[in-house]
């Protein structure tokens, strides 16, 4: 039996349990048998140390109860320090919310609990932005594993596939298109001969873009994707001061519309490139040809295109945005876990 600690409760948290009890039977030919002992809020949580039962607590849920008050287990009382002091995990979900200054609360989670033997899942982008190389050390050191995939696209493969699949290869550039929002708002301007405002209106009434969609619009979701797949997949240290950075605002209908009659278009192209041992990045609008891997990418779908010394080209396509797809990529690294994969190694 795993025991699972779910960290944070928004809309993948949700999405994943569910998808657990979904995915029951297939877990079982898997030879998985799984139960969360805890989900914890930024106000309590609940602890049920024989599994939390998901039709109890997913119907409670309906009526917008908060999960401390949770009649079966639920308390103000129950945090990070209740899990750690009891001791009964094997695998912690880490689903805060990211900060891309300080990394917290979830990096001190994430120490913690690998410095515990705990093995880590995680979609929080914030402590693999800024100490990925500590986290992946700790975890060797403490023969665990610290899943990542979630990070970088939600259901695309983009780490698992430059990890395992590029492997014995030296990535020479990275391409992704790897936002979906800025995506969408592209696809509508062209499509409908729209201004970015009116496009991302639409965005945002259909729930595609946030309330305050900075973060997308303005290419830093990119670029922490890309300096995590960069400093991942080839062994660097950047931080967000190493990358150029410009957002698709600035874009009129006319740029648009003009790109299509010529039969180009533009995407949001983050871009690594490794040239005589000097490594740019950069996320900025890019015109792309139709014959280039990324021009397809449409909606809220993303890509990755590596490039090697031997292994040639990888390109990686999919993973559309949604709380299910990001629960699914969570599943994928806890089964892969399961499997004996090691993400974490020690690097020389």
């Amino acid at each position: 039996m795993l025991r699972i600690s779910l960290i944070g409760f928004g809309g993948v948290g949700k999405a994943f349990m569910e998808l657990l009890y979904n995915k029951e039977a297939f877990l079982r030919k898997e030879g998985l048998s799984l139960q969360i002992n805890y989900i914890l809020g930024s106000k309590g949580g609940i602890y049920d140390p024989k599994g939390i039962d998901h039709r109890k607590l997913f119907s409670y849920l309906k009526d917008g109860q908060y999960i401390a008050d949770y009649p079966y287990g639920g308390s103000s009382d129950i945090n990070f320090e209740t899990m750690m002091r009891n001791g009964d995990i094997d695998i912690m979900v880490e689903m805060t919310p990211t900060n891309k200054e300080t990394g917290e609360p979830g990096l001190t989670h994430i120490r913690r609990a690998l410095k515990a033997g705990i093995h880590v899942i995680t979609a929080n982008k914030g402590p693999i932005l800024l100490r990925y190389k500590e986290l992946n050390l700790l975890a060797a050191e403490n023969n665990v594993q610290l899943g990542i995939g979630c990070t970088t696209g939600g259901a695309l493969p983009s780490v698992n596939g430059g990890l395992m699949d590029m492997a014995g290869a030296e990535i020479l550039s990275i391409e992704g298109v790897l936002n979906g929002t800025t995506n969408y708002i592209l696809k509508l301007m062209e499509e409908k001969g729209i201004t970015y405002g009116d496009a991302l209106k639409a965005a945002q009434a259909e729930g595609i873009a946030e309330t305050n969609p900075s973060l997308d619009v303005d290419g830093w979701d990119t670029a922490i994707k890309m300096l995590i797949l960069t400093n991942v997949l080839m062994n660097e240290e950047k931080t967000l001061k190493d990358v150029t950075v410009e957002g698709i605002t600035g874009l009129t209908p006319e740029q648009v519309m003009d790109a299509k009659s010529k039969g180009i278009r533009y995407k949001l192209v983050g871009r690594t490139e490794k040239v005589e041992d000097i490594i740019t990045i950069s996320v900025k609008p890019e015109l792309l040809e139709a014959a280039h891997p990324l021009y397809g990418i449409d909606g809220k779908n993303k890509a990755v295109r590596y490039t090697s010394d031997t292994l040639g080209d990888l390109t990686l396509i999919g993973g559309a945005s949604g709380v299910v797809t990001a629960a699914a990529s969570i599943l994928r690294d806890l089964i892969n876990i399961s499997r004996g994969y090691k993400f974490s190694r020690i690097e020389i």
